[in-house]
Protein backbone atom coordinates (compact mmCIF):
# COMPACT_ATOMS: atom_id res chain seq x y z
CA UNK A 1 0.00 0.00 0.00
CA UNK A 2 1.53 3.31 -0.84
CA UNK A 3 -0.27 7.20 0.58
CA UNK A 4 -1.84 8.83 -2.08
CA UNK A 5 0.21 12.31 -2.17
CA UNK A 6 3.36 10.12 -2.11
CA UNK A 7 5.07 9.37 -5.81
CA UNK A 8 5.02 5.66 -6.53
CA UNK A 9 8.40 5.63 -7.37
CA UNK A 10 9.69 7.52 -4.70
CA UNK A 11 7.45 5.65 -1.98
CA UNK A 12 9.39 2.47 -3.41
CA UNK A 13 12.62 3.67 -3.17
CA UNK A 14 12.24 4.35 0.45
CA UNK A 15 11.01 1.16 1.13
CA UNK A 16 13.47 -0.72 -0.40
CA UNK A 17 16.21 1.90 1.47
CA UNK A 18 14.58 0.24 4.65
CA UNK A 19 14.41 -3.04 4.03
CA UNK A 20 18.24 -2.76 2.65
CA UNK A 21 18.63 -1.45 6.31
CA UNK A 22 16.69 -4.40 8.49
CA UNK A 23 18.65 -6.94 5.77
CA UNK A 24 21.84 -4.85 7.16
CA UNK A 25 21.54 -5.42 10.92
CA UNK A 26 22.81 -8.12 12.78
CA UNK A 27 20.72 -10.89 14.20
CA UNK A 28 19.32 -10.05 17.28
CA UNK A 29 19.28 -6.37 16.69
CA UNK A 30 16.09 -4.40 18.36
CA UNK A 31 14.24 -1.82 16.09
CA UNK A 32 10.85 -0.22 16.25
CA UNK A 33 9.12 2.13 13.68
CA UNK A 34 9.50 4.87 15.82
CA UNK A 35 13.80 4.60 15.49
CA UNK A 36 13.56 3.52 11.83
CA UNK A 37 11.74 6.39 11.13
CA UNK A 38 14.26 8.74 12.98
CA UNK A 39 17.48 6.77 11.77
CA UNK A 40 16.60 6.75 8.08
CA UNK A 41 14.56 9.96 7.56
CA UNK A 42 11.10 8.67 6.65
CA UNK A 43 7.61 8.91 8.12
CA UNK A 44 6.69 6.49 10.45
CA UNK A 45 3.87 5.43 8.23
CA UNK A 46 6.39 4.47 5.58
CA UNK A 47 8.67 2.70 8.51
CA UNK A 48 5.95 0.98 9.93
CA UNK A 49 4.80 -0.84 6.01
CA UNK A 50 8.44 -1.95 5.34
CA UNK A 51 8.53 -3.13 8.72
CA UNK A 52 5.45 -5.26 8.32
CA UNK A 53 7.26 -6.27 4.80
CA UNK A 54 10.26 -7.39 6.81
CA UNK A 55 8.32 -9.74 9.26
CA UNK A 56 6.09 -11.12 6.41
CA UNK A 57 9.72 -12.53 4.34
CA UNK A 58 11.18 -13.56 7.54
CA UNK A 59 13.63 -10.70 8.48
CA UNK A 60 12.27 -9.71 11.43
CA UNK A 61 9.92 -11.23 14.54
CA UNK A 62 8.29 -9.49 17.30
CA UNK A 63 9.12 -11.24 20.38
CA UNK A 64 7.73 -11.12 24.15
CA UNK A 65 8.88 -8.94 26.39
CA UNK A 66 11.58 -7.66 23.97
CA UNK A 67 10.17 -6.38 20.97
CA UNK A 68 10.55 -6.70 17.16
CA UNK A 69 14.38 -8.12 16.67
CA UNK A 70 16.14 -8.85 13.43
CA UNK A 71 16.46 -12.87 13.09
CA UNK A 72 17.72 -15.36 11.10
CA UNK A 73 15.89 -16.21 7.61
CA UNK A 74 15.36 -19.90 7.30
CA UNK A 75 16.07 -21.29 3.62
CA UNK A 76 13.86 -24.48 2.54
CA UNK A 77 15.33 -27.44 1.82
CA UNK A 78 12.80 -29.81 -0.27
CA UNK A 79 13.06 -29.94 -4.34
CA UNK A 80 11.59 -27.05 -5.80
CA UNK A 81 10.92 -25.76 -2.44
CA UNK A 82 14.33 -23.59 -2.33
CA UNK A 83 12.30 -20.09 -3.24
CA UNK A 84 9.24 -20.56 -1.19
CA UNK A 85 10.24 -17.76 0.94
CA UNK A 86 11.05 -15.51 -2.43
CA UNK A 87 8.75 -12.36 -2.77
CA UNK A 88 7.02 -12.42 -5.91
CA UNK A 89 5.01 -9.38 -7.08
CA UNK A 90 2.13 -10.35 -9.38
CA UNK A 91 0.13 -13.58 -10.66
CA UNK A 92 -0.39 -14.85 -14.47
CA UNK A 93 -3.33 -17.27 -15.72
CA UNK A 94 -1.52 -19.90 -17.96
CA UNK A 95 -4.82 -19.96 -20.25
CA UNK A 96 -3.39 -19.09 -23.51
CA UNK A 97 -0.99 -20.33 -26.05
CA UNK A 98 2.34 -20.71 -24.92
CA UNK A 99 3.55 -17.83 -27.14
CA UNK A 100 1.03 -15.48 -25.62
CA UNK A 101 1.66 -16.46 -22.24
CA UNK A 102 5.58 -15.67 -22.26
CA UNK A 103 4.57 -12.00 -22.94
CA UNK A 104 3.01 -11.48 -19.63
CA UNK A 105 5.48 -13.22 -17.27
CA UNK A 106 8.78 -11.30 -15.66
CA UNK A 107 10.86 -11.65 -12.96
CA UNK A 108 8.73 -12.06 -9.78
CA UNK A 109 5.68 -13.32 -11.11
CA UNK A 110 4.06 -16.37 -10.18
CA UNK A 111 2.48 -18.59 -13.10
CA UNK A 112 -0.38 -20.74 -12.47
CA UNK A 113 -0.88 -23.11 -14.71
CA UNK A 114 -1.38 -26.93 -15.53
CA UNK A 115 0.29 -29.88 -16.19
CA UNK A 116 2.12 -28.20 -18.90
CA UNK A 117 6.03 -28.79 -18.66
CA UNK A 118 6.97 -26.18 -21.20
CA UNK A 119 5.22 -23.65 -19.62
CA UNK A 120 6.58 -24.46 -16.67
CA UNK A 121 10.65 -24.63 -17.58
CA UNK A 122 9.97 -21.13 -19.41
CA UNK A 123 8.45 -19.08 -16.52
CA UNK A 124 11.60 -20.30 -14.38
CA UNK A 125 13.79 -19.03 -17.22
CA UNK A 126 12.05 -15.86 -17.18
CA UNK A 127 12.97 -15.84 -13.27
CA UNK A 128 9.06 -16.30 -12.13
CA UNK A 129 8.05 -19.33 -9.95
CA UNK A 130 5.10 -21.73 -11.05
CA UNK A 131 2.01 -23.26 -8.66
CA UNK A 132 0.81 -26.26 -10.78
CA UNK A 133 -3.00 -26.71 -10.51
CA UNK A 134 -5.17 -29.89 -10.70
CA UNK A 135 -2.87 -32.11 -8.50
CA UNK A 136 -0.39 -32.22 -10.95
CA UNK A 137 3.76 -32.67 -10.84
CA UNK A 138 6.25 -31.67 -13.23
CA UNK A 139 9.68 -33.06 -14.87
CA UNK A 140 12.74 -34.04 -13.05
CA UNK A 141 14.17 -31.15 -15.36
CA UNK A 142 12.23 -28.88 -14.37
CA UNK A 143 12.79 -29.43 -10.61
CA UNK A 144 16.35 -29.25 -11.44
CA UNK A 145 15.91 -25.96 -12.65
CA UNK A 146 13.78 -24.31 -10.09
CA UNK A 147 16.28 -25.53 -7.47
CA UNK A 148 19.63 -24.16 -9.44
CA UNK A 149 17.36 -21.16 -9.74
CA UNK A 150 16.14 -20.99 -6.24
CA UNK A 151 12.88 -20.75 -7.69
CA UNK A 152 9.45 -22.23 -6.32
CA UNK A 153 7.17 -24.59 -7.57
CA UNK A 154 4.40 -25.73 -5.85
CA UNK A 155 1.56 -28.40 -6.56
CA UNK A 156 -2.37 -27.57 -5.76
CA UNK A 157 -5.56 -30.09 -5.86
CA UNK A 158 -6.98 -27.29 -6.88
CA UNK A 159 -8.47 -25.78 -10.14
CA UNK A 160 -7.12 -22.52 -11.58
CA UNK A 161 -9.53 -20.66 -11.25
CA UNK A 162 -10.31 -21.81 -7.55
CA UNK A 163 -6.36 -21.70 -6.84
CA UNK A 164 -6.50 -17.71 -8.61
CA UNK A 165 -9.79 -17.23 -6.45
CA UNK A 166 -7.87 -18.28 -3.25
CA UNK A 167 -4.70 -16.34 -3.73
CA UNK A 168 -6.75 -13.13 -4.20
CA UNK A 169 -8.98 -13.41 -1.30
CA UNK A 170 -5.15 -14.06 0.62
CA UNK A 171 -4.26 -10.57 -1.02
CA UNK A 172 -7.17 -8.81 0.50
CA UNK A 173 -7.15 -10.48 4.28
CA UNK A 174 -3.31 -9.68 4.13
CA UNK A 175 -3.85 -6.17 3.32
CA UNK A 176 -6.66 -5.96 5.90
CA UNK A 177 -4.87 -7.47 8.67
CA UNK A 178 -1.75 -4.93 8.12
CA UNK A 179 -4.06 -2.44 7.98
CA UNK A 180 -5.04 -3.45 11.65
CA UNK A 181 -2.16 -1.43 13.93
CA UNK A 182 -1.32 -2.87 16.82
CA UNK A 183 0.27 -0.75 20.35
CA UNK A 184 3.16 -3.05 19.81
CA UNK A 185 3.44 -1.37 16.08
CA UNK A 186 3.57 2.40 17.81
CA UNK A 187 5.40 1.94 20.95
CA UNK A 188 8.88 1.05 22.00
CA UNK A 189 10.74 -0.56 24.59
CA UNK A 190 14.30 0.70 23.41
CA UNK A 191 14.26 3.42 26.66
CA UNK A 192 12.39 2.09 30.08
CA UNK A 193 9.09 4.66 31.09
CA UNK A 194 9.36 6.93 34.01
CA UNK A 195 8.34 4.87 37.33
CA UNK A 196 7.81 4.93 40.91
CA UNK A 197 8.56 2.33 43.03
CA UNK A 198 6.16 1.94 46.18
CA UNK A 199 8.41 2.66 48.51
CA UNK A 200 9.11 6.18 47.25
CA UNK A 201 7.23 9.22 48.68
CA UNK A 202 4.92 12.16 47.78
CA UNK A 203 7.87 14.08 47.98
CA UNK A 204 9.77 12.29 45.19
CA UNK A 205 6.18 11.92 43.15
CA UNK A 206 6.50 15.83 43.15
CA UNK A 207 9.99 16.26 41.97
CA UNK A 208 9.71 13.91 39.00
CA UNK A 209 6.18 15.76 37.79
CA UNK A 210 8.57 19.13 38.72
CA UNK A 211 11.62 17.65 36.34
CA UNK A 212 9.18 15.76 33.64
CA UNK A 213 6.33 18.22 33.48
CA UNK A 214 3.99 14.78 33.65
CA UNK A 215 1.67 14.26 36.10
CA UNK A 216 1.01 10.29 36.15
CA UNK A 217 3.62 7.85 36.76
CA UNK A 218 2.91 3.93 36.49
CA UNK A 219 4.14 2.28 40.01
CA UNK A 220 5.89 -0.90 39.90
CA UNK A 221 7.27 -2.93 42.61
CA UNK A 222 10.66 -4.90 42.89
CA UNK A 223 10.24 -7.31 40.13
CA UNK A 224 8.94 -4.00 37.81
CA UNK A 225 5.19 -5.59 37.99
CA UNK A 226 2.93 -2.75 37.70
CA UNK A 227 0.69 -2.02 41.24
CA UNK A 228 -0.68 1.04 40.66
CA UNK A 229 -0.90 4.70 39.24
CA UNK A 230 0.00 7.76 40.98
CA UNK A 231 -1.71 10.90 39.50
CA UNK A 232 -1.75 14.30 40.73
CA UNK A 233 -5.18 14.00 42.26
CA UNK A 234 -4.04 11.03 44.20
CA UNK A 235 -1.09 13.39 45.66
CA UNK A 236 -3.31 16.45 46.17
CA UNK A 237 -3.25 17.59 49.98
CA UNK A 238 -0.85 14.48 50.67
CA UNK A 239 1.83 14.55 53.10
CA UNK A 240 5.13 14.74 51.50
CA UNK A 241 6.52 12.03 53.45
CA UNK A 242 3.67 9.57 52.91
CA UNK A 243 4.58 6.32 50.49
CA UNK A 244 3.06 6.85 47.14
CA UNK A 245 2.01 2.97 47.73
CA UNK A 246 -1.16 4.23 49.81
CA UNK A 247 -2.05 7.09 47.63
CA UNK A 248 -1.45 5.29 44.35
CA UNK A 249 -4.64 4.53 42.02
CA UNK A 250 -5.57 0.94 41.98
CA UNK A 251 -6.06 -1.40 40.13
CA UNK A 252 -4.28 0.16 37.55
CA UNK A 253 -5.78 0.56 33.71
CA UNK A 254 -3.15 -1.63 31.45
CA UNK A 255 -2.68 -3.03 27.77
CA UNK A 256 -1.08 -6.36 25.89
CA UNK A 257 0.93 -5.30 23.16
CA UNK A 258 -1.05 -7.04 20.95
CA UNK A 259 -3.98 -4.95 21.63
CA UNK A 260 -5.28 -3.23 18.48
CA UNK A 261 -4.69 1.15 18.64
CA UNK A 262 -8.63 1.02 18.48
CA UNK A 263 -9.14 -0.90 21.60
CA UNK A 264 -6.89 1.27 23.50
CA UNK A 265 -8.18 4.39 22.52
CA UNK A 266 -11.76 2.77 23.50
CA UNK A 267 -10.31 2.05 26.68
CA UNK A 268 -8.70 5.37 27.11
CA UNK A 269 -11.23 7.43 26.95
CA UNK A 270 -14.31 4.92 28.83
CA UNK A 271 -11.41 5.07 31.70
CA UNK A 272 -10.68 9.02 31.52
CA UNK A 273 -7.06 8.67 31.34
CA UNK A 274 -4.37 10.02 29.49
CA UNK A 275 -1.23 7.39 30.23
CA UNK A 276 -2.15 3.63 29.22
CA UNK A 277 0.60 0.86 30.19
CA UNK A 278 1.62 -1.96 28.21
CA UNK A 279 2.27 -4.92 30.19
CA UNK A 280 3.63 -8.43 29.42
CA UNK A 281 1.28 -11.56 30.70
CA UNK A 282 3.23 -11.14 33.89
CA UNK A 283 2.32 -7.48 34.25
CA UNK A 284 5.65 -6.59 34.16
CA UNK A 285 5.67 -2.92 32.68
CA UNK A 286 7.19 -2.74 29.25
CA UNK A 287 6.28 0.97 27.68
CA UNK A 288 3.78 3.75 28.29
CA UNK A 289 1.36 5.19 25.62
CA UNK A 290 -0.11 8.43 26.14
CA UNK A 291 -3.35 9.95 24.30
CA UNK A 292 -1.88 11.98 21.91
CA UNK A 293 0.18 8.64 21.03
CA UNK A 294 -3.47 6.54 20.47
CA UNK A 295 -4.62 9.80 18.18
CA UNK A 296 -1.50 10.24 15.84
CA UNK A 297 -1.33 6.22 14.60
CA UNK A 298 -5.60 6.38 14.37
CA UNK A 299 -5.46 9.12 12.10
CA UNK A 300 -2.00 7.40 10.00
CA UNK A 301 -4.47 4.01 10.31
CA UNK A 302 -7.70 5.85 8.87
CA UNK A 303 -5.27 6.87 5.67
CA UNK A 304 -4.38 3.04 4.76
CA UNK A 305 -6.59 1.44 1.95
CA UNK A 306 -7.80 -1.88 3.43
CA UNK A 307 -8.75 -5.14 1.09
CA UNK A 308 -12.15 -5.39 0.54
CA UNK A 309 -14.29 -6.21 4.68
CA UNK A 310 -17.49 -7.84 4.97
CA UNK A 311 -18.45 -4.30 5.34
CA UNK A 312 -17.02 -3.13 2.29
CA UNK A 313 -19.55 -5.43 0.41
CA UNK A 314 -22.39 -4.35 2.34
CA UNK A 315 -22.08 -0.85 1.85
CA UNK A 316 -20.66 -1.07 -1.62
CA UNK A 317 -24.15 -0.50 -3.32
CA UNK A 318 -24.86 2.61 -1.52
CA UNK A 319 -24.49 6.33 -2.82
CA UNK A 320 -25.35 9.50 -1.04
CA UNK A 321 -28.85 10.61 -2.01
CA UNK A 322 -29.29 14.18 -0.98
CA UNK A 323 -28.91 16.37 2.83
CA UNK A 324 -31.86 16.10 5.32
CA UNK A 325 -32.70 19.52 7.46
CA UNK A 326 -30.04 19.05 9.95
CA UNK A 327 -27.34 18.40 7.34
CA UNK A 328 -26.77 14.81 7.70
CA UNK A 329 -27.02 12.53 4.30
CA UNK A 330 -29.80 9.97 2.96
CA UNK A 331 -28.23 6.52 1.59
CA UNK A 332 -29.67 4.66 -0.99
CA UNK A 333 -29.21 1.26 -2.63
CA UNK A 334 -30.33 -1.99 -3.51
CA UNK A 335 -30.42 -5.12 -1.70
CA UNK A 336 -29.46 -8.08 -3.43
CA UNK A 337 -29.53 -11.61 -3.18
CA UNK A 338 -26.17 -11.98 -1.35
CA UNK A 339 -28.06 -10.15 1.64
CA UNK A 340 -30.88 -12.89 2.16
CA UNK A 341 -31.20 -14.84 5.40
CA UNK A 342 -32.91 -18.33 5.52
CA UNK A 343 -36.66 -17.03 4.96
CA UNK A 344 -35.60 -15.66 1.69
CA UNK A 345 -35.76 -11.56 3.08
CA UNK A 346 -32.42 -9.70 3.55
CA UNK A 347 -31.40 -11.34 6.81
CA UNK A 348 -31.68 -9.11 10.07
CA UNK A 349 -27.94 -8.84 10.53
CA UNK A 350 -27.23 -7.62 7.39
CA UNK A 351 -29.72 -4.64 8.18
CA UNK A 352 -28.35 -3.90 11.60
CA UNK A 353 -24.46 -3.39 9.82
CA UNK A 354 -26.10 -1.59 7.14
CA UNK A 355 -27.85 0.45 10.06
CA UNK A 356 -24.54 0.51 11.94
CA UNK A 357 -22.38 1.68 9.18
CA UNK A 358 -25.15 4.61 8.31
CA UNK A 359 -25.03 5.49 11.99
CA UNK A 360 -20.91 5.86 11.76
CA UNK A 361 -20.95 7.63 8.79
CA UNK A 362 -23.71 10.65 10.28
CA UNK A 363 -21.19 10.89 13.57
CA UNK A 364 -18.27 11.37 11.36
CA UNK A 365 -20.41 13.79 9.38
CA UNK A 366 -21.29 16.32 12.04
CA UNK A 367 -18.52 15.37 14.56
CA UNK A 368 -15.46 14.94 12.18
CA UNK A 369 -13.70 13.27 15.04
CA UNK A 370 -12.87 9.56 15.92
CA UNK A 371 -15.36 7.46 17.75
CA UNK A 372 -16.29 4.13 18.22
CA UNK A 373 -20.32 2.97 18.44
CA UNK A 374 -20.89 1.72 21.70
CA UNK A 375 -24.76 -0.22 21.41
CA UNK A 376 -27.66 -0.15 18.88
CA UNK A 377 -31.08 -0.64 19.78
CA UNK A 378 -32.86 -2.44 16.49
CA UNK A 379 -36.75 -2.21 16.04
CA UNK A 380 -37.43 -4.65 12.62
CA UNK A 381 -41.23 -3.45 11.60
CA UNK A 382 -41.45 -6.03 8.97
CA UNK A 383 -39.27 -8.09 6.52
CA UNK A 384 -37.56 -6.28 3.47
CA UNK A 385 -37.48 -7.76 0.07
CA UNK A 386 -34.41 -8.81 -1.88
CA UNK A 387 -34.51 -6.94 -4.68
CA UNK A 388 -35.73 -3.71 -2.93
CA UNK A 389 -34.44 -0.25 -2.92
CA UNK A 390 -34.11 1.38 0.63
CA UNK A 391 -33.35 4.52 2.01
CA UNK A 392 -31.33 4.59 5.16
CA UNK A 393 -32.26 8.07 6.90
CA UNK A 394 -29.93 9.60 10.21
CA UNK A 395 -31.01 11.84 12.33
CA UNK A 396 -28.87 13.36 15.12
CA UNK A 397 -30.22 13.12 18.68
CA UNK A 398 -27.72 14.57 20.85
CA UNK A 399 -23.99 15.26 20.38
CA UNK A 400 -21.25 16.30 23.29
CA UNK A 401 -17.68 16.46 23.70
CA UNK A 402 -17.71 12.67 24.82
CA UNK A 403 -20.84 10.88 23.00
CA UNK A 404 -23.28 10.88 20.37
CA UNK A 405 -26.65 9.45 19.62
CA UNK A 406 -28.48 9.22 16.20
CA UNK A 407 -31.68 7.60 15.28
CA UNK A 408 -31.70 6.14 12.18
CA UNK A 409 -34.56 4.93 10.24
CA UNK A 410 -34.44 2.23 7.07
CA UNK A 411 -37.33 2.73 4.34
CA UNK A 412 -38.41 0.72 1.47
CA UNK A 413 -41.28 1.53 -1.27
CA UNK A 414 -43.88 0.34 1.49
CA UNK A 415 -42.42 2.92 4.20
CA UNK A 416 -40.60 2.14 7.44
CA UNK A 417 -38.94 -1.21 7.53
CA UNK A 418 -35.95 -0.62 10.20
CA UNK A 419 -35.52 2.18 12.99
CA UNK A 420 -32.59 1.99 15.06
CA UNK A 421 -31.15 4.26 17.94
CA UNK A 422 -27.10 4.02 17.97
CA UNK A 423 -25.13 5.41 20.50
CA UNK A 424 -20.91 6.65 19.82
CA UNK A 425 -18.22 7.12 21.98
CA UNK A 426 -16.48 10.18 21.16
CA UNK A 427 -12.37 9.76 20.91
CA UNK A 428 -11.06 13.03 22.61
CA UNK A 429 -8.10 14.04 20.15
CA UNK A 430 -6.34 15.60 22.74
Amino acid sequence: MIMPDVPRDEAATKHERILDYIKGLKVGARLSVRSLARKLHVSEGTAYRALKEAESAGYVSTRERIGTVRIEKKQGQRDGASGLDMPLHKFVIGAMELDAMVRYIDAGSLLIVGNRENAHRRALERQAGVLITGGFGTGEDVIRLANETGLPIISSKHDTFTVASMINRAMYDRLITRKIMLLEDIVTTDSAPLTLRMSETIADYLRLRERTGHARFPVVDERGRIVGMMTARDADGADPDEAVEKRMTRPPVTAHPSMPVAAAAHRMTSEGIDLLPIVDRHRRLLAVVNRSDITRAMQFAGKQQPGETIDDLIWSGFTEEKRTEDALPVYVGKMTPQMSGPAGTVSEGTLLSLLTLAAKRAVREIARRGHIVESITTYFVRPVQIEAEVRLMPRLLELSRKSAKVEMELHDEHGLAVKALAAAQMIDPL
